[in-house]
């Protein structure tokens, strides 16, 4: 899903030291977390999502969209949140 959103290349900023435990991530996997963005120099997690047979939206990000969100232009990750918000809407 994260790369329906963003494409190939995510660009993104965050402002803390907390990053996922790489010694984990075969167990999130096996659950069925899928791994859809690293950094590219330490290898960590930075996007981890569902598969939508598992969930109809789940993204977890360790950046911040808030701080490239405005009014006006929103980002991509909260245009994508409410888009599949609505789709939903009528499912339930």
């Amino acid at each position: 899903m994260a790369a329906s959103i963003y494409g190939a290349d995510v660009n993104e900023r965050h402002r803390h030291r907390y990053e996922v435990n790489n010694h984990y991530v075969p167990a999130l996997e096996k659950a069925g977390m899928i791994i859809s963005a690293r950094t590219p120099s330490e290898n960590l997690p930075e996007i981890m999502e569902l598969p939508q047979t598992m969930h109809p939206w789940f993204v977890g990000v360790q950046f911040h969209p808030e701080f490239t969100s405005t009014p006006r232009e929103g980002h991509p990750l909260f245009k994508a949140f409410v888009e599949a918000a609505v789709a939903y809407k009528g499912k339930v």
